[in-house]
């Protein structure tokens, strides 16, 4: 599998598990809060990428883990997961989503201007027009836009940096480390959020098994995320982060008997046609 498809397929993958993921935090935040979920969720990533790690004979945090890179990827997962449960606490839901849809923007100018990434017209199209369908589906109102979605603006950057922080990561360390930090820095902003908001309880058995769900799909989300990261050209690759509002849209259909009107299918149909454009834009840019 050439690896622009490869890296289009885990992130698919991807955003499929986090889509399920932010459904099961929904329903398991009902009764326990969200930062006791995160937090629980925390454990149960770095166990299961610790055990990767030691089972392929690699030590779960090694010195290459300690690097600047790392250190820089570890402040935005924090900052990304901190601020964006916040402004998903404080402001309305639709304004925060559409905010986070620009990170595939971010991304590719990032990986444009910091590695020097060439990115040809057919991609930067995918990622614009893809935002677009994300603006159609969600139809965010002015009135949702306060200085408190400067929240969800930070999150987004925060999830940005850490995505460009991935691809730079030093190549000694495996995607089983990487998780490990990752989920840990989980652990740091659940901590936080529960250190705030406090009403820690003990959830009943539908209630774990909930936090159970969400912890086995952020898990597979996550290791299909940083595989994608890391796999291709991050302009080929980024733009189907915004098949997350599809599925998004699915379990709505499925679950919560939603019925998607004419608009939403145009926003859907622009997304998935943004992610085979930007898979069949593979060209470098002519040089002027």
């Amino acid at each position: 599998m050439a690896p622009n498809l490869r890296g289009a397929v885990f992130m698919v993958l991807s955003m499929a598990g986090f889509a399920v993921e932010d459904a099961l935090i929904k329903a398991a935040a009902r009764v326990v809060p969200v930062g006791e979920v995160i937090l629980c969720m925390a454990v149960a990533g770095v166990a299961f990428f610790g055990a990767m790690a030691l089972r392929a004979g690699q030590p779960p945090v090694p010195r290459a883990a300690l690097s600047g890179t790392m250190a820089l990827r570890s402040g935005f997962e924090v900052a990304g997961r901190l601020f964006y449960a916040l402004a998903i606490a404080l402001t309305p839901l639709t304004a925060t989503s559409a905010i986070l849809q620009a990170s595939p923007l971010v991304v590719v100018l990032g990986a444009a201007v910091l590695f020097a990434e060439p990115v040809s017209r057919a991609r930067w199209a995918a990622v614009v027009v893809g935002f677009i369908g994300v603006l159609i589906i969600l139809r965010p109102g002015v009135e949702g836009f306060s200085m408190l979605s400067l929240l969800a603006v930070a999150g987004m950057l925060g999830f940005s940096g850490r995505d460009l922080a991935t691809r730079a990561a030093p190549t000694a360390l495996s995607n089983a480390q990487l998780g490990v930090a990752g989920f840990a820095m989980l652990g740091i902003a659940g901590a936080i959020i529960l250190a705030v908001s406090g009403g820690a309880a003990l959830p009943d058995l539908r209630t774990a098994g909930l936090i159970a769900g969400a912890a086995v799909f952020g898990i597979a989300g996550y290791g299909a995320l940083t595989v994608a990261m890391r796999t291709g050209a991050v302009s080929a690759v980024t733009p189907f982060r915004y098949t997350r509002l599809v599925f998004a849209m699915i379990l709505g259909v499925l679950v919560f008997g939603e019925r998607p009107d004419g608009l939403t299918l145009l926003g859907s149909a622009l997304v998935v046609g943004c992610g085979l454009l930007a898979l069949a834009g593979g060209r470098t840019p002519r040089k002027t």
